[in-house]
């Protein structure tokens, strides 16, 4: 199992390398996974509901508890950009988690728990408003967490022969001592890309692993939870990298149906456009494939009567399919579905 994992690893890896701009490019697969890590955790925003929500800002008529969940989520794709920006700089270590948990948890549900701080109290995990002798796990005392911490840290950063055993390891360890009083969970799914990028077993933090346990929660879970319960590491590790060899294999699938698809709209873009801006414009909706047609006009570089004239011919061929048409001083709302057809995995726009 491990060689399969490593291999479909160092397959995904491959395109990943291969991706021109990968942030730009595999951005709708980097809100995704934020939108499905967020999701476990029990937020209900969806991934064209956090695109569009982007691109209408102030105007959306989402509710206010869905709005809710929807920053939940921005910040989550906010703290991994904070930890890779740390990370040009420090190992992964306890000052880029704090410092990723302090984003995470700014201005959002959980606020007010210490954001950026190990836990003073006691913390345990269990249903919403449960009594303590109904929790399903009491994590180490608070008076214990720093050294956990440390020791924890230097398992983080220690040589391995197996760094994805290794990594199973430290995710499992992170979750069992869950040093903040909310956010543990998001911050030990972040840690997985963070990590591969660390040891160099991928070229940028881009690794999506939250579709695996977001379809199997009750055993991503259950795993945990035996690790303490039973020491059963091998159950949790077999589960882990079932799950990482399974991501490897979509994520390597979409990111070559991304760069298939760039690729085809090239000359296409050329062609509609007759512009010397083409592959510039190609490069917004790649990026941002919900958007505001104003946000284009102002914000895409290109004079703003070519710009106007460019998303005329793309909404007239139906590259570009309108989600809302603008009213008065309302822009339109603009979806590029193919796209987001990819990072669904099926026709969903």
């Amino acid at each position: 199992m491990l060689g399969s994992t490593a291999a479909a690893v160092a397959r995904y890896d491959g395109t990943l390398a291969a991706v021109p701009n990968a942030a730009v490019l595999l951005s709708p697969l980097t809100t995704q996974e934020a939108v499905l890590s967020s999701r476990i955790e029990g937020t209900q925003a969806t991934f064209s509901e956090v695109l569009a929500f982007e691109a209408e800002g102030a105007a959306t008529d989402a509710s206010p508890h869905r709005v809710a969940d929807i920053k939940e989520v921005l910040n989550y794709r906010r703290a991994m950009r904070e930890a890779e920006r740390m990370l040009a700089d420090l190992p992964l270590c306890q000052r880029v988690i704090t410092g990723a948990h302090r984003v995470l948890m700014e201005s959002v549900r959980g606020h007010g728990r210490a954001p950026g701080e190990f836990r003073r109290t006691p913390n345990w995990i269990g249903p919403p408003n449960c009594k303590i002798e109904d929790v399903r796990f009491i994590p180490i005392g608070a008076e214990r967490l720093d050294d956990a911490m440390s020791a924890w840290e230097r398992c983080l950063n220690a040589d391995s022969a197996d760094r994805l055993v290794q990594l199973a390891i430290v995710h499992a360890e992170f979750e069992s001592l869950h040093p903040f009083l909310d956010g543990n969970g998001r911050l030990g799914r972040m840690l997985v890309p963070l990590f591969l990028w660390q040891v160099r077993l991928i070229h940028a933090p881009m690794f999506y692993i939250s579709a695996y346990f977001d379809a199997h929660r009750d055993e991503y879970y259950e795993r945990l939870l035996a690790v303490s319960r039973d020491d059963d590491w091998t159950g949790w590790c077999e589960f882990f990298l079932s799950a990482v060899r399974a991501q490897a294999e979509v994520n390597h699938r979409k990111a070559v149906e991304i760069l298939d698809l760039y690729a085809e709209s090239k000359p296409r873009m050329r062609t509609l456009t007759r512009s010397q801006y083409a592959v510039q414009a190609l490069d917004w909706p790649f990026n941002r494939p919900i958007f505001k047609s104003s946000d284009f006009v102002n914000g895409a570089a290109i004079p703003a009567p070519t710009a106007k004239r460019i998303l005329q011919v793309l909404t007239k061929d139906g590259m570009l399919k309108p989600l809302s048409q603008g009213r008065g001083r309302r822009a339109s709302i603009l979806v590029f579905r193919e796209l987001l057809n990819v990072a669904e995995g099926y026709g969903a726009f």
